[in-house]
Formats: C-alpha cells, sequence, structure tokens
C-alpha cells in the first residue's frame, strides 16, 4: 500500500494539485490588491476653516468623497466654515474614502415651538426658556382666561404649536387680562339661536340654557326670552339664559309674561316710604340732675356726729316769765345698732 502512494502518478497528482491551490491564492490577493488600490494612499488635504463649497471642491479634486455635518452653532465662526475634519488633516486614506467635515451652519438650528395656548403665562415662558426660545413683547386683551396664553406671535403673525423657528427666536404674547365689569349683555330677542351664540362669545359672555319650545334642539330657532334682559349690567363670563321657538316673539306674548313673573317680578312702590325724623334734644341747663346714692350705716356704727351739730347749732331757748335762763340742751339719742340679719335654716330633705 505504501508502495502505492509513492507512485509517480500519485505524486503528480498532488504537485499539480498544490501548484492550482498556489495559483489560486496569488490570483485572489492579486486581485484584491487591484480591487482595494492596495499602497494606493491618498493624504488628506488640509481644509480647516476653509468654507465648505471650497473644501467639496478639493476633495473632489484629490478623488476623495465627503459628508457634510451641520455642526452646532458657533457665532464666534463665519457660517459654512469649516470646524473640523475626520480623519485629520494629512492622515493618509485610500481613494474614494469619505471625509467628514464638521461645518458651521449659517444659523441656530431651529426648534419647534411648544404647546402653550392656554397655559398659565408663567409656565409658558419656562416652557419656551427650555426649547431657547426668547419672550419678546406681552400683548393683553380682555378675556375670561386671565393671564392664560391666548395666541402666539412672529413678526407679527400668529403661528401654531409645532412650528419650526430658528434657537432663541424672539415671539410675542397674547395673553388674557381677565373680565371686564359692568358689561352691558347685548339684545339677543329676534335673533336665531346660532346668532345668538355668536354675538355672546363676541362680547365674552357664556350661553347658558337653551330652552327649545318644542324640546328640539334647532338653532334656527328665534329667540323670545333672554335672562339677564338686553341692558342689563353684567361682568364678562357671565351666562346667558336662551328660550326659543319658531314662532316669533309677538306670537310668545303669554309665555313671556309667565317668564317675566318668574325672573322679573314687579316691586309694589305704591306704599309710603318710612320716614325717619331726628328729636331735638334738650338744652343742657334743663336737663335735671340725678340724686345720687346715699349710702346706709354700718351696722354697729353711732350716728352721734349729726346730732351733736344739731345741737350745737340750736339757739337757746327762753322763757317769758325769766330772761336769764339757761338754754337747754338735750341730749341726742343715740342710735341703735343696725341688726344683722339672721340667718335662714335650709333643711335638705
Amino acid at each position: 500500500m505504501l508502495k502505492s502512494l509513492f507512485h509517480w502518478k500519485v505524486l503528480l497528482n498532488l504537485v499539480l494539485a498544490m501548484a492550482v491551490f498556489v495559483g489560486l491564492v496569488w490570483l485572489t490577493f492579486r486581485w484584491l490588491e487591484f480591487h482595494t488600490h492596495h499602497g494606493d494612499e491618498i493624504p488628506v488635504p488640509n481644509v480647516m476653516n476653509m468654507k465648505v463649497h471650497d473644501a467639496i471642491k478639493i476633495l473632489d479634486d484629490s478623488g476623495l468623497e465627503y459628508e457634510v455635518d451641520s455642526f452646532k452653532y458657533d457665532p464666534k465662526f463665519r457660517p459654512f466654515q469649516v470646524l473640523a475634519v475626520f480623519p485629520a488633516p494629512g492622515s493618509s486614506v485610500k481613494s474614494g474614502r469619505s471625509i467628514v467635515l464638521k461645518v458651521n451652519p449659517r444659523t441656530w438650528a431651529k426648534v419647534a415651538v411648544p404647546d402653550i395656548i392656554d397655559r398659565y403665562k408663567g409656565l409658558a415662558f419656562n416652557q419656551l426658556n427650555l426649547v431657547g426660545l426668547k419672550v419678546g413683547d406681552t400683548l393683553y386683551e380682555p378675556s375670561i382666561q386671565r393671564d392664560a396664553v391666548l395666541r402666539i406671535l412672529y413678526n407679527g403673525s400668529s403661528i401654531k404649536p409645532g412650528t419650526l423657528l430658528p434657537k432663541f427666536s424672539s415671539v410675542d404674547l397674547v395673553i388674557g387680562s381677565g373680565p371686564l365689569r359692568n358689561v352691558s349683555v347685548p339684545n339677543l330677542v329676534g335673533r336665531t339661536v346660532q346668532e345668538a351664540k355668536q354675538i355672546v362669545a363676541q362680547a365674552l359672555f357664556e350661553v347658558g340654557i337653551v330652552d327649545y319650545e318644542d324640546g328640539g334642539r334647532d338653532d334656527s330657532d328665534i329667540v323670545y326670552y333672554q335672562d339677564p334682559e338686553a341692558g342689563a349690567l353684567r361682568d364678562q363670563g357671565m351666562q346667558i339664559d336662551l328660550w326659543a321657538s319658531k314662532k316669533t316673539p309677538a306670537e310668545m306674548q303669554n309665555k313671556i309674561q309667565e317668564l317675566d313673573e318668574i325672573y322679573r317680578p314687579k316691586i309694589d312702590t305704591t306704599l309710603a316710604p318710612i320716614q325717619y325724623n331726628e328729636v331735638p334734644l334738650p338744652p343742657v341747663d334743663q336737663i335735671p340732675e340725678t340724686p345720687k346714692p346715699t349710702l346706709a350705716n354700718p351696722a354697729g356704727a353711732t350716728a352721734t356726729q349729726p346730732s351733736a351739730a344739731k345741737a350745737k347749732t340750736s339757739a337757746p331757748a327762753t322763757t317769758a316769765g325769766n330772761s336769764t335762763a339757761k338754754p337747754k340742751t338735750t341730749a341726742a339719742p343715740s342710735a341703735k345698732p343696725m341688726d344683722k340679719p339672721k340667718a335662714k335654716k335650709v333643711v335638705v330633705e
């Protein structure tokens, strides 16, 4: 068997197989060198700080591809100026390699306007600052939504949320100043319900209850009664109730009288008004003096002082027959002490 392996035919076949294998490998590497330009390298040209159009022209002449990336806007550099190159200038690359150019854009990147309609103005300001937008003027107009954002203006035109604007742009906000006080209620009688609703909205009132006579909801019905009445003074934002019918207001007089008795009762003003007359006060010198209260003598005290005073001031007594009679003095009776009230016995059964 070993002799058959070393037969010249077997050895010839092995040699031919190895030669074919080596030839295929050599051809493969040659094809790869030709296809990938092996050894054929091009240095990356230095296009830093050039305008992007000039940099692209140089790369095209060098046989290199390019990709332009709008880099973060930097106001220190010129618009469309090349700020960075990858791979770095001077590096050796193969022909056809893509070179990435970082270019300064013309202005800031655009951002979407956030949805701040009907939001409180303080919250709206914060949301605009977060996305990089500035608040310019704040305009106020009458609205029942006090301090709420009604519209967004950019260069004098109204814009919707989601509109793309350059970063750090200024927008103006229209903000509600709140309802007005004591506004005259418009006259809605004789109008259709649809027209009445539009008038109420324009006057910044609210439509309250709408009572249709036939129970339907046809806005073409005619308003024959309203509450509050036309001309009444109310604050904006208050409700106005409507009564509508397919008939004219002249045909609904009976119903109007019934509603007047409910919502506009008449006040009887025939009664004489109550009069209040002021009573004049007497002069000060004619006002009688009120007697001062006398205090009772305490128990055990003697009333000798008044009696002694009376004895001293009494005139001497004279008799008809004897002019030299001495005056008689009478001793003042001693005052008896006041009896203390006796304690009552209370028997508790």
